[in-house]
């Protein structure tokens, strides 16, 4: 079976164009989701993508930062495909498929991925780079505001308003953020947020 996963950092950007190129293969299934790629541990599509999976199952990526962008966990993921006798395909790589000899083949495609999880994980370190001297220099001219606050009663998204104000009332219950954060989909961090906003 052809699988394929594909993932946007945000709310706000779309997964269209990544679902398009993967029809295109075609795929027999897509697990989507809107999440950040720097923690596997809090990937829920990805984690059952790697449940279904078995043995002769292809599985299918639009590019490899879409898997993740740190290189041990990138090296972890392919590692736990292949446990489960499936193989791994990144759209911007090679296709050594049709090489046959597996032996050749594998190493063709161990030595890309290890340079491409290098060229992701690089990537990722000079954008915080870039940011962090962004964040600098606005300081210095006075005009950093830091990250906006995405989720409070102030917020113009009317949908992240209503979550908002719905852990609010659920943390006043008593109600853990631990499990409030699976229920909303948001971060612990923006529930810990609200629950020191009101002081519990």
């Amino acid at each position: 079976m052809k699988i394929a996963y594909a993932r946007v950092s945000s709310q706000e950007q779309n997964l269209a164009r990544q679902i398009a190129r993967l029809k295109a293969i075609p795929v027999d299934r897509i697990f989507a989701k809107k999440q950040s790629g720097k923690n596997f541990s809090e990937r829920n599509k990805l984690k059952n993508l790697l449940f279904s999976l078995k043995k002769g199952d292809i599985v299918y990526v639009t590019s490899l930062d879409r898997l993740g962008r740190n290189a041990n966990d990138l090296t972890k993921l392919i590692q736990l495909i292949r446990e489960k006798g499936a193989t791994f395909q990144s759209l911007d790589l090679p296709d050594f498929s049709a090489i046959p000899d597996p032996n050749l083949r594998n190493m063709l495609n161990d030595i890309l991925l290890t340079v491409f999880k290098f060229q992701a994980q690089s990537e990722r370190e000079r954008i915080h780079e870039r940011q962090r001297q962004g964040i600098e220099i606005a300081k210095t001219k006075g005009i950093y505001k830091g990250r906006p606050v995405l989720y409070s009663a102030l917020t113009n998204n009317i949908h992240r308003r209503s979550i908002y104000l719905a852990i609010k009332k659920d943390l006043k219950k008593g109600e853990s953020a631990i499990r409030l954060a699976k229920k909303y989909g948001v971060s612990h961090s923006t529930v810990y947020r609200i629950k020191h906003e009101l002081h519990l």
